[in-house]
């Protein structure tokens, strides 16, 4: 008995019937791996910052509750109050910026803006249209400057060499201002009074 003949074709076909006709094609890609993956990331970061806000406002409130001479019980009273309103705070504008950045891919002021009109929606809800309307643009406002502010590129530190260069041409170091004349009197008894002693 004779084998049937084998050739190199039929073997190739066997190892190469998986084979995609579009190589950079990949079927798992189609299937998200852990949808819940999101939001439960988000809502993660939401109870985490919420916590640490309510903290935070705890230990702000019980301070203020302390300057304002309210005693020691009166200032619990303060501390859960600021812990409720920082925890709100920190935990709604978390919670947005997370989403945000989920759904839109980004991470810029725009998100910041929005997050701040929530926690100023959340932190006002209760109240008259016209309240809630200047609290989420206060909040907005204000979030959005101060991520743009974040976001900025800082300035670069001058190299040794660039410094050793500006010494040469006689420029006064940062913060090397001369004294105005009301303050040149006073200082120059304190330098004598120094000297005697």
């Amino acid at each position: 008995m004779a084998d049937p003949p084998s050739t190199d074709s039929d073997t190739e076909l066997e190892n190469n019937s998986n084979l995609n006709p579009n190589p950079n094609f990949n079927p798992d890609a189609l299937i998200p791996s852990n949808p819940s993956s999101p939001p439960l990331v988000c809502l993660v970061r939401f109870a985490g910052d919420s916590a640490a806000g309510a903290f935070m406002g705890s230990i702000f409130g019980y301070g203020s509750g302390l300057i304002k001479k309210k005693g020691f019980k009166g200032s619990f009273a303060e501390a859960g109050s600021s812990a409720k309103t920082f925890a709100v705070l920190s935990g709604v504008h978390s919670l947005v910026v997370c989403f945000l950045k989920k759904m839109r891919g980004k991470d810029d002021v725009i998100n910041a803006g929005v997050a701040g009109c929530c926690t100023g929606l959340a932190l006002s809800f209760p109240g008259a249209p016209q309240a809630l309307l200047q609290s989420c643009l206060t909040f907005g406002a204000f979030s959005f400057i101060i991520e743009g502010l974040n976001k900025q590129q800082p300035a670069m530190a001058l190299p040794l060499s660039a410094r050793i260069k500006m010494r040469h041409f006689s420029v006064l170091p940062p913060l090397a201002l001369p004294l105005p004349d009301e303050f040149k009197e006073s200082f120059s008894f304190f330098c004598e009074s120094i000297k005697k002693k």
